[in-house]
């Protein structure tokens, strides 16, 4: 009875937040367009899925993956455990950062497998393979962005544990950026940019956040409210530098394609 309660109140509200974009899409079709849509049915079908598996999905994350991104950090910052599996030779004296390697290496796991089970990001992947002719891999795109998450994930963890403010690592990592834009091709820098916002959505956000929050409240010293929060800010941003590398290392390698076959097409003609 307590999962159905659950389940009804979680429909109940899923609807409520979905109730508005229904009715701008229906308004704007009705009103606007005044034209009936084509499959009406096979629509209102496809809005009801999407209600239950929206419903399914916040349950999920309720009972499982934000317990479970807690509890992992709870237990790899466990005193008990860093200092057996420790190898720092002053990890009786103190725990330091360089004791919660492990932390570091969940982090980068968790956040490179969640991003390439990101629904948007696959959308978003298909979407510029389709649009660049097969220019852009989605494989490419996606690992590129899993990459860039991960790194991101992992060095946001290694702030919380050391306690660094999160601003100078924010301000040098668009400083990077900015640096990457000036000099990336052209036809990447759009879609790295879009990059950095799809993966911060269903399956990387529950699980990051849970990660943070749980990792200050083990961490001795840390606030929860200070730092718990800003992993979701590295997710965002770090794909963009990579996505760009990517594309400049797939730029050079295009490069030196070209001038090997050049010089062997010169040489064959002497």
């Amino acid at each position: 009875m307590d999962i159905l309660a659950d389940l009804t109140e979680t429909l109940a509200g899923t609807v409520l937040d979905v109730l508005p974009i229904a009715a701008i899409i229906f308004g704007f079709q009705f009103l606007v367009i005044r034209k009936k849509p084509a499959n009406l049915g096979q629509i209102l079908m496809g809005f009801a899925w999407v209600l239950i598996g929206l419903s399914f999905f916040l349950l999920g994350l309720e009972w499982c993956l934000f317990p479970l991104g807690r509890l992992m950090a709870e237990q790899l910052t466990n005193p008990d455990f860093i200092q057996a599996a420790s190898v720092s030779a002053d990890a009786i004296a103190g725990i330091n950062w360089r004791d919660y390697y492990w932390v570091y290496l969940f982090a980068f796991l968790i956040g490179f497998s969640t991003t390439i089970a990101e629904p948007s990001l696959i959308a978003v992947a298909i979407k510029a393979n389709t649009v660049s002719g097969g220019a852009i891999g989605v494989w490419g795109l996606r690992i590129a962005v899993a990459i860039g998450v991960a790194v991101g994930i992992s060095l946001g963890c290694y702030r919380i544990v050391v306690g660094d403010p999160i601003h100078w690592y924010i301000i040098a990592g668009y400083v990077i950026v900015v640096m990457q834009t000036s000099i990336a091709p052209k036809l990447i820098i759009p879609l790295a940019y879009d990059s950095g916002g799809v993966t911060t959505s269903t399956v990387t956000v529950p699980l990051v956040a849970a990660l943070g929050l749980g990792l200050s409240e083990t961490v001795p010293g840390r606030n929860p409210l200070i730092d718990g929060f800003g992993l979701i800010a590295f997710a965002s941003l770090f794909p963009i530098m990579s996505v760009m590398a990517y594309a400049q290392l797939s730029e050079l390698k295009t490069t030196y394609i070209k001038r090997a076959r050049k010089k062997r097409d010169v040489a064959q003609s002497q």
